[in-house]
């Protein structure tokens, strides 16, 4: 008995349709990427079972299915492209400008959000300063930076804007060590970090050690395995001593710099008449989303 391919076509655009929905609410980048993939089987074996039935061809099914397959990665690979493009000519900077937030307005009130604070007060985290930049006028970014009771973890809790209002929540995990080393553990899943952090093509010091998780949403997984990493590096941790609104900054420039210098970021004197980012540095945006969107894996950042 043959399974007509309509079947499998209608239940992935069910499954589509509920995982959107749910996804509006809960800004999972595990659901985003089930979503995507079952968008790619809708157009694929969907769009084959049309060319089929309208008699427009008689090849076989499978083999219209992966035409239409890289049909859809092309396109794919366009858009992020024209996006990456518009990105780079914006007046967007390469990293937002942060300020104190002294507006009250740190965390949202959705209770996911509420959980994870009353864990890092149960956990002896305690807040040190809270920031806040404009992306664009309508658009802040909000960042609460947290330490352990020793002052030797720092956190930085991040709300990103998303799309219908929805507001995503990423955590990174930052210590120093006496040799000389900062550990970094995140869960951030923009290209190497967007214009968060990192800049958006993101090489980083010598000296950093990242690794980005960014399926791990549980804040106690994602500390448990910086605690590990810490535990293997050998070294002890420093107590952090400056302030996160003057390290923050620090980390631009310093960001900024060394990016410019391999070639991944224009001049500054170039930036108005070729965009901030170079062709090398959109290559490798483009191939850190395609990894992001279909797999979850972020880019090497060492």
């Amino acid at each position: 008995m043959t399974v007509d391919p309509l079947y499998f076509v209608y239940g992935a655009m069910i499954a589509s349709l509920a995982i959107m929905q749910i996804n509006q609410r809960r800004v999972s980048p595990m659901l985003a990427i089930v979503n995507r993939w079952l968008r790619l089987l809708i157009f694929s074996l969907g769009g084959a079972v049309v060319i089929r039935g309208l008699e427009w061809t008689d090849r076989p099914l499978p083999a219209l299915a992966l035409a239409l397959l890289l049909v859809w990665f092309l396109g794919d690979t366009i858009y992020s492209w024209l996006a990456i493009k518009a990105l780079s000519l914006s007046t967007l900077p390469v990293f937002p400008r942060f300020s104190v937030n002294s507006s009250g307005e740190e965390w949202p009130t959705d209770p996911r959000f509420l959980r994870v604070r009353d864990w890092l007060r149960r956990e002896g985290f305690k807040q040190v300063q809270s920031l806040r930049a404009e992306i664009t006028p309508n658009l802040p970014l909000r960042t609460s930076i947290y330490q352990d009771a020793e002052a030797r973890i720092r956190l930085q809790v991040s709300f990103l804007p998303q799309q219908a209002s929805a507001i995503a929540m990423c955590l990174q995990f930052a210590s120093n060590t006496t040799g000389g080393q900062r550990i970094v553990t995140d869960n951030l899943f923009l290209p190497f970090a967007g214009f968060l952090y990192l800049p958006v093509v993101g090489f980083n010091p010598e000296n950093w050690v990242v690794h980005r998780l960014p399926l791990c949403r549980s804040p106690q997984k994602l500390l448990a395995h910086h605690q590990e990493r810490l535990a293997r590096v050998g070294d002890a941790s420093c107590p952090w001593t400056t302030e996160p609104l003057s390290d923050l900054t620090g980390q631009q420039i310093e960001l900024e710099q060394i990016n410019t210098e391999l070639g991944f970021l224009f001049p500054p004197r170039d930036r108005e008449e070729h965009g901030k980012i170079t062709y090398e540095g959109r290559y490798r945006m483009w191939k850190e989303c395609c990894f992001l969107n279909y797999f979850g894996r972020a880019g090497r950042l060492e």
